[in-house]
């Protein structure tokens, strides 16, 4: 774990600080993920995002009587911990749902790791603290094959440097819009942001005669 204080909250503002992340991983081998996938439309009728991790591909999860379903990678005893999703191509997609990203974070994951995102669930992650990493599709089926073979891996994501490093001294460059990178790096969404130039604004007006 990066070790990083602060949590995601309610009401915006402050997110947990991404910098340097290390844990362990679980491969999630589908494409075309969408987001009714990932949080089941009847858990969006909550008005916390405290939770919603129990209901994170709840369908998948879950045999029609509720019980878990061992083949299921995230029921897995090897991945149990695993602070980092690999998924397939075009994770996100379909609807515009928060609760996605929400619901991954809620599980305990950081970051996801990809070969292509759906937009909106690529940037409601980023407002929220979740940072979806896009690699080469063969760089991501590499992952997963390391990851399956070594369960406790453990991967590095460097945000400043934009890498994934592996144990063995391999390095993955991915690509972040600056303003998104600086936001995760300090702990802040929109609202946090404008809030933290807040005297910079007021200085601004002063001098302008607002």
């Amino acid at each position: 774990m990066d070790g990083n204080e602060g949590r995601v909250t309610d009401m915006g503002g402050v997110m947990e600080p991404f910098t340097v992340h290390t844990g362990t991983a679980v491969p999630l081998r589908a494409e075309n993920v969408d987001t009714d996938q990932i949080i089941p439309a009847r858990y969006l009728t909550t008005v916390t995002r405290q939770g919603l991790g129990e209901g994170l591909f709840a369908d998948w999860r879950r045999n029609p009587d509720g019980s878990l379903r061992e083949d299921f990678p995230l029921n897995q005893p090897r991945y149990q911990g695993a602070t980092i999703l690999i998924a397939g191509s075009n994770f996100g997609s379909g609807s515009s749902r928060e609760h996605a990203p929400w619901a991954i974070l809620d599980a305990g994951f950081r970051a996801v790791i990809s070969s292509n995102f759906a937009d909106i669930f690529y940037n409601n992650s980023l407002k929220n603290g979740l940072l979806p990493v896009v690699l080469e599709r063969e760089q991501v089926e590499h992952l997963m094959d390391m990851v399956e073979e070594v369960p406790t891996l453990q991967i590095t994501i460097d945000l400043e440097k934009q890498e994934v490093v592996l144990p063995d001294g391999q390095r993955f460059h991915f690509d972040i819009d600056e303003y998104r990178k600086r936001c995760l790096l300090q702990g802040l969404d929109d609202l946090g942001y404008l809030l933290s130039k807040e005297e910079a604004i007021a200085a601004y007006e002063q001098a302008h005669g607002l």
